[in-house]
């Protein structure tokens, strides 16, 4: 395709999915958010993703023969970015198409994409991410839950924490020690694991702000059969690099870019002017583009896993903490008008330098792979 034609069609998948979604996100969404009980928002959230699959918007960078759109990711991003300005829900979708679908792809048999990518795809199956663990949180490849070999699959016991949607959840994508003998980095299998069975407790976490958006998982000898193995045994750990660089990546930064700009225009338009006349909301206002720009850079290196893995690690430093510098100029404002939102920023924002990998791992993997320092 010529780059005329090729910016034309992605003018016109942004205009189509503009109208989309300028009728499709509820009226009662964007009106009564805040007045909604969590029954409310769940049941809105679920049928969310269903409106999109119907849509023609679920898996928009995934390929054809796999159910999605077969289009680009930065199309995945340009309606990602549309769909939070137009102040659209977050399905519960986000684990189960933007991470596990793509680990699918590359690492999952005809069968396990053939039972799972559908429901995925239509809204029906609501996935968590099993990853980090009370003492295994940035460093990964320590793991202590454990899947132990028996006739017909394995039994996982352990624990996992600040895992998103795992009370809602049906599937979860698991990392867990499946041969303690083996080296470092040999010895972790992942795992597509049935939330809905014995042996599996998801037990909410509330968080400073008040809300509760993780939970800890508690697994007894759950059972796992051994063609819901993703990957071979003992790969877990390349799988999971797979993974994080998706979760870590332009969609996510996205999203975060629109809910910044957001806060940011809310200073300029009438909190900054409380503060003094030091302010550095300018220098937000440049550092903020700068994480725009960095999200073109991370798109244009996707078929480059390394380049584009330590251009995500650069993201997701620079977005997260301009972000929380946003929020505590925000709260310092003293804003009468908008003391509420700055106060629940402040404490929301407090964990983004924590999760997706925190930020001093992001800067070892920035040291290592684009500076080239020395261990």
């Amino acid at each position: 395709m010529t780059t005329t034609a090729a910016t034309g069609a992605a003018d016109a998948f942004r205009l189509r999915a503009e109208q989309w979604l300028g009728r499709s996100v509820p009226e009662r969404w964007k009106a009564e958010r805040g007045a909604l009980s969590e029954a409310e928002i769940d049941e809105i959230r679920l049928e969310w993703d269903r409106r999109l699959f119907r849509g023609g918007f679920a898996g928009i960078s995934l390929p054809a023969e796999y159910g999605g759109q077969g289009l680009g990711l930065r199309e995945e991003v340009a309606f990602h970015e549309l769909a939070a300005r137009a102040h659209a829900p977050e399905g519960f979708g986000r684990i189960g198409k933007i991470l596990v679908a793509p680990a699918l792809i590359a690492d999952g048999t005809q069968a396990q994409r053939a039972r799972y990518l559908p429901p995925i795809l239509r809204g029906d199956h609501v996935w968590c991410q099993g990853f980090s663990e009370p003492g295994a949180g940035s460093d990964l490849a320590s793991v202590s839950t454990v899947a132990r070999a028996v006739p017909g699959g394995y039994l996982v016991r352990g624990q996992k924490v600040w895992t998103s949607f795992a009370d809602k959840a049906r599937k979860c994508l698991l990392l867990a020690k499946s041969d303690p003998e083996a080296p470092r980095y040999r010895n972790l299998t992942m795992f597509l694991v049935d939330m809905d069975q014995p042996g599996v407790t998801a037990s909410p976490i509330r968080q400073i702000s008040g809300a509760s958006h993780f939970s800890e998982v508690f697994f007894e000898n759950a059972f796992v059969a051994e063609e819901d193995r993703l990957g071979p045994e003992g790969e877990g750990w390349r799988v999971a690099m797979g993974v994080l660089n998706h979760e870590r990546g332009a969609v996510e930064g996205v999203t975060r870019y629109v809910e910044m700009r957001g806060d940011l225009d809310r200073l300029i338009a009438c909190c900054a002017g409380r503060a003094g006349t030091c302010s550095p909301v300018a220098d937000f206002d440049t550092r903020l583009e700068l994480v725009r720009w960095q999200i073109s850079k991370t798109v244009a290196y996707q078929e480059d896993q390394a380049r584009s893995a330590a251009a995500a690690s650069v993201l997701k430093v620079t977005w997260s903490e301009l972000w929380q510098e946003i929020a505590e100029y925000g709260l310092g404002a003293a804003c009468p008008d908008h003391h509420a939102h700055w106060r629940n920023q402040y404490l929301e924002t407090r964990a983004t330098s924590i999760y997706s990998g925190s930020n001093e791992i992001q800067r070892n993997v920035i040291g290592d792979r684009i500076l080239g320092l020395p261990r």
